[in-house]
């Protein structure tokens, strides 16, 4: 299953959304988002939470736990 990063990168492009616009909706910087989309770091719990609020996702989606995007 897809990794947090390459979960992250498909749903930006699915969305056709900036990085920089995801990283000012959830509260972060923009070298916070490409640590993020690099796999470089994971973000903390309530980071998690608010990337999955913003795409409408579980965090089990998010960290490639679950190829079911619903939330549950």
């Amino acid at each position: 299953m897809p990794s947090f990063n390459e979960r992250l990168m498909q749903l930006q492009n699915e969305n056709k959304l900036l990085k920089k616009g995801i990283a000012e909706a959830v509260g972060i910087s923009a070298m916070a988002y490409y640590r993020y989309e690099t796999g470089e770091r994971l973000p903390p719990s309530d980071i998690l939470i608010k990337f999955a609020d913003f795409f409408n996702v579980s965090t089990d989606y998010l960290l490639g736990r679950s190829n079911d995007p619903r939330r549950h």
